[in-house]
C-alpha cells in the first residue's frame, strides 16, 4: 500500500475543505489515489449535505452584479450559518456566481416549489394543447407534457437552471457541492433583477 504522505493529505483538504481525518482515511481507503479519493469525499459530502438542509441559516451577504455598462443590475442574499462562513471566499464567490447567473438567465423563482399552482396548472394546459394541436394522441401527450415541463423549470427556477460557466451543471449542484464543502446549510433567499427600460410591476 502507497505510504499516504502529510502532503497529499494537505492537497486532498486544499481541494475539497474536508477534515484531515476524512481526507487521510479517503485516502487510505484507495491505496492513495487522489482522484478516488476527492470522489469517495464528494459522495460522503453530498449525504452529509442534505443533513444540513434543515438547519437554520441566520447569517450571510448580499451579493451584486452589474452588466451590460449598466444596463442590467442584481442583488441577491445568499444565506448560512455562522458569520465566518459569511466570510468565507468561496461562500462570496458563490453568491457573485449567482448573481451573475441571474443577471445571465432573467429566472423568475428561486425553486419550483415557489411557482403558484395556479401558473404552473396554466403552463401544462397550454403545453398539452400545444401538443394536441401537433397530433399526438392524449396518452402520448401526457408524456410530452412532463418533459416540457421539466424544460420550464429549468428557464424560470434559478436552482434548476444550467451553470452560464458549466452546461453539465446545474445551480442546484454548485449549492450542494458548496454545503458538502463548507459543511453548513446555504440558502439563496431572495433576489431583485433590474433591466433599464423594464416596466414596473
Amino acid at each position: 500500500m502507497a505510504e499516504i504522505t502529510a502532503q497529499m493529505v494537505k492537497e486532498l483538504r486544499d481541494s475539497t475543505g474536508a477534515p484531515f481525518i476524512d481526507c487521510k482515511m479517503a485516502l487510505e481507503e484507495v491505496a492513495g489515489d487522489l482522484d478516488k479519493a476527492l470522489d469517495i469525499l464528494k459522495i460522503k459530502g453530498v449525504a452529509k449535505a442534505s443533513k444540513k438542509v434543515g438547519r437554520e441559516t441566520p447569517e450571510g451577504t448580499v451579493a451584486t452584479y452589474i452588466h451590460a455598462g449598466g444596463k442590467i443590475g442584481v442583488m441577491v442574499e445568499v444565506n448560512c450559518e455562522t458569520d465566518f462562513v459569511a466570510r468565507n471566499e468561496e461562500f462570496q464567490t458563490f453568491a457573485r456566481e449567482v448573481a451573475m447567473q441571474i443577471a445571465a438567465s432573467n429566472p423568475k423563482y428561486i425553486s419550483k416549489e415557489e411557482i403558484p399552482e395556479s401558473e404552473l396548472e396554466r403552463e401544462k394546459e397550454i403545453l398539452k394543447a400545444q401538443v394536441l394541436e401537433s397530433g399526438k394522441p392524449e396518452n402520448i401527450a401526457e408524456k410530452i407534457v412532463e418533459g416540457k415541463i421539466e424544460k420550464f423549470f429549468e428557464e424560470v427556477c434559478l436552482l434548476n437552471q444550467t451553470y452560464i460557466r458549466d452546461s453539465k451543471v446545474k445551480i442546484n449542484d454548485l449549492l450542494q457541492e458548496l454545503i458538502a464543502k463548507i459543511g453548513e446549510n446555504i440558502k439563496v433567499r431572495r433576489f431583485a433583477r433590474f433591466q433599464l427600460g423594464d416596466p414596473l410591476d
